[in-house]
């Protein structure tokens, strides 16, 4: 199983990050630092990184990046004295994020009521909003589908939380299921993470207890298959375009969530919850040891078409011999697996 991150920073570059963001004094120097961070996810000494670990350690860098912001924002905002937390979401709260990537985020805040949670959010949504505004000039875009933090809707009370979350497990609908990729992948970022905690084991208490919910999720998991032909080789032209994250990274991600949904595995990494619940969803080590590799090579590819391209998409025409194979392997491994959930759940 992958090691407890961070990990120790052989390279001066890498400390030198580090040093550069927690010296941060004002949010307007944020984007300069961000500046550095894309530039260093591009270079020659992240493209040697295994998949797993180069995404883990831009993960913690923008981790490290975004707590500073908002310790520098707390300041400037009249902010009620309870318990609140930041929440990572979707890649980020999966320490899977690449250097192109978009914000998901939320906040969780201590109320008695429903009326003391309403004066609580109108407080907490203007500093969300700033922190969420912030990041985007630092490069992380606002999402589409506006998860973040400064949407009143996903600036909640404990108890509002959840209340989604049963809502959500208990009459799934396809709304249901998309939020499940995003949402059931919170990791408590900066603040009283106690209560992101609270809310993370009730989401496993839930889903544990709800096979058709897990059923349903799985069906859904299964939309998205690898780009393979029936002789198990790379479908389409040379020049056609491969989405590698949505037929391929999204393939083991929705497989491995299911599989710690399913256990109550609190891991929220990819490769952790795979490592710890794989085995309690009937893969044998030898199928775990594929699988791990499997997903960071596509992960590393993936990697490598952001630096082609700026996306998630490549040609096979970007690849020499080697990758070529590397990526047909990946893509085989990831038809296995979702095998491997349809005999779990009889699809």
């Amino acid at each position: 199983m992958m090691a407890d991150f961070p990990p120790v920073f052989p390279c001066a570059e890498q400390a030198g990050l580090l040093a550069a963001i927690d010296t941060i004094a004002d949010p307007i120097a944020a984007p300069a630092v961000a500046a550095r961070l894309r530039e260093f996810a591009a270079s020659p000494s992240m493209a040697g990184l295994d998949g797993q670990w180069a995404t883990r350690l831009l993960s913690h860098l923008n981790d490290r990046l975004t707590s500073r912001l908002i310790a520098l924002l707390v300041p400037r905002f009249r902010l009620p004295t309870v318990d609140w937390c930041w929440l990572a979401l979707g890649s980020e709260g999966r320490h899977e994020q690449s250097f192109v990537t978009d914000q998901d985020n939320g906040l969780i805040f201590a109320a008695v009521d429903q009326r003391e949670a309403e004066a609580l959010r109108a407080l907490f949504v203007p500093f969300s909003q700033a922190v969420n505004q912030h990041l985007a000039a630092c490069g992380f875009a606002l999402c589409s589908g506006e998860v973040m933090a400064g949407n009143p809707r996903w600036c909640l009370s404990l108890d509002e939380w959840r209340e989604h979350f049963i809502d959500w497990v208990r009459r799934p609908d396809p709304d249901a299921l998309l939020n499940a990729s995003i949402f059931f992948d919170l990791r408590p970022l900066y603040g009283h993470r106690a209560l992101g905690e609270s809310l993370r084991r009730l989401m496993l208490g839930l889903t544990s207890d709800s096979p058709a919910f897990l059923h349903l999720m799985a069906a859904n998991a299964l939309a998205a298959e690898p780009p393979l032909n029936f002789r198990g080789e790379i479908a389409g032209g040379d020049k056609d375009p491969i989405d590698l994250k949505k037929f391929g990274s999204r393939i083991f991600v929705d497989v491995a969530r299911i599989f710690a949904l399913a256990s109550a595995t609190p891991a929220v990494n990819t490769g952790e919850r795979l490592q710890l619940a794989g085995p309690q969803c009937a893969m044998r080590p030898e199928e775990l040891a594929a699988v791990d590799a499997a997903f960071s090579h596509i992960l590393r590819l993936r990697v490598l078409a952001q630096r082609l391209n700026g996306s998630n998409e490549i040609r096979l025409t970007d690849l020499h011999e080697f990758d070529r194979t590397i990526l047909r392997e990946t893509l085989r491994q990831a038809r296995r697996l979702q095998s491997r959930l349809k005999l779990n759940y009889s699809l």
